[in-house]
């Protein structure tokens, strides 16, 4: 005749398989997130050699008072540059869960594109408005709803403005909560109060517009 096991036994078993199964998952999920913000700090590395190349050609032109055309070029490629990244970091950032990894991998991307941000008004001043400069501040971090509901239509708004303008602007998005000093310094100066925000030639826009009316204000 079949003979139960001790129900002890049984219950102690099938504990200590779902505490196997559940470390040998989480190492599993940790493996992947590492893998992960590894191929991302290898996109950071490049994109920080492409910057640094960018603020010397800067001074080249400055130095040399060469054509500005390279220096156009050099700061929409590198813009477009990290901002096809982002979207890979955006990616990687929502199917993150087990480490805080990622987040220093979106700070440091945020410094990189506020030196862009510099690099570019600086080349947009020395050629004489060859093109616009469109900065996108959010917070990536805001637990509102609401907000969160606004940043989502910002970004396919001003994605579609990019698609649409091409070479004639520069798109950089920003975290604002990132707590860099060289950001909030830029940020500073226009006295913004609400996000998110777009800075547009210098000019500030807080209330969410069409595409078509935001081009008004690259003209």
């Amino acid at each position: 005749m079949f003979k139960l096991g001790n129900p002890k036994n049984v219950f102690w078993e099938a504990f200590l398989l779902t505490v196997i199964v559940f470390v040998f998952g989480l190492f599993i999920g940790l493996a992947v997130e590492n893998s992960r913000v590894q191929t991302v700090s290898d996109y950071y590395a490049n994109s920080e050699i492409s910057l640094i190349d960018v603020l010397a050609l800067n001074n080249v032109v400055s130095l040399a008072n060469q054509s500005c055309a390279d220096l156009v070029v050099a700061n929409l490629e590198f813009a477009d540059k990290i901002y096809l990244e982002s979207k890979i970091l955006d990616n990687y950032d929502s199917a993150n869960k087990l480490s805080d990894s990622i987040k220093l991998v979106h700070k440091r991307y945020d410094l990189l594109r506020t030196l862009l941000w510099v690099s570019a008004s600086k080349a947009q001043e020395q050629c004489k408005g060859k093109f616009s400069i469109v900065v996108y501040l959010y917070q990536r971090e805001t637990a509102d709803l609401a907000e969160k509901a606004s940043q989502n239509v910002w970004s396919k708004v001003l994605q579609d403005l990019k698609q649409q303008e091409g070479a004639n602007i520069v798109l950089i998005p920003i975290s604002i909560d990132s707590n860099l000093g060289s950001l909030n310094t830029m940020v500073a100066k226009y006295n913004i109060r609400n996000y998110p925000a777009v800075v547009i030639n210098d000019q500030v826009v807080t209330t969410l517009m069409s595409v078509s009316e935001l081009e008004k204000y690259l003209k």
